[in-house]
């Protein structure tokens, strides 16, 4: 039994050299859920509150139920995405490819490093641990491209 060709594996095309992978942190993707259940608890109890609902407790409860339900659902297939950034594309999950000469910039936001294209797509390279560095590394394989 042969071992797994990295240039398959990743979907890179022969001679191209794979400079990063980008793939989700497990405690980055934690920390935003507990972020947002806690904004979900403060809005959905000042909804409640709002509305002269006598049980405004019931959205921390609510919110922070449906926060960790999803967060628990979905964290393999989130975290399971990784892209991989070669010296002539970023390629992504769904067998994405974006030539490096047709990325404009890369943002960041939160935890995500955003990628747009001169066309004007724009790709989440979601729950990164840093997303800053992230944005670096893209920059310079552009500018070296």
């Amino acid at each position: 039994m042969s071992e797994p060709d990295p240039d398959t594996d990743t979907g890179t095309a022969a001679g191209e050299q794979v400079l990063a992978r980008f793939q989700g942190n497990r405690g980055t993707y934690i920390r935003e859920h507990v972020m947002l259940a806690a904004l979900g608890a403060v809005i959905m109890s000042g909804v409640l509150v709002a509305i002269a609902n006598p049980y405004p407790w019931t959205g921390v409860v609510g919110s922070v139920a449906a926060i960790a339900l999803r967060g628990f659902y979905v964290a393999s297939e989130q975290l399971g995405h990784v892209w991989t950034l070669t010296d002539r594309r970023l390629i992504g999950p769904s067998e994405r490819a974006i030539p490096l000469a047709q990325i404009r910039t890369v943002n960041t936001i939160f935890s995500a490093a955003q990628v747009v294209t001169q066309a004007g797509d724009k790709y989440l390279i979601k729950y990164q641990a840093d997303p800053a560095r992230v944005k670096q590394t893209i920059m310079e394989a552009v500018s070296r491209a």
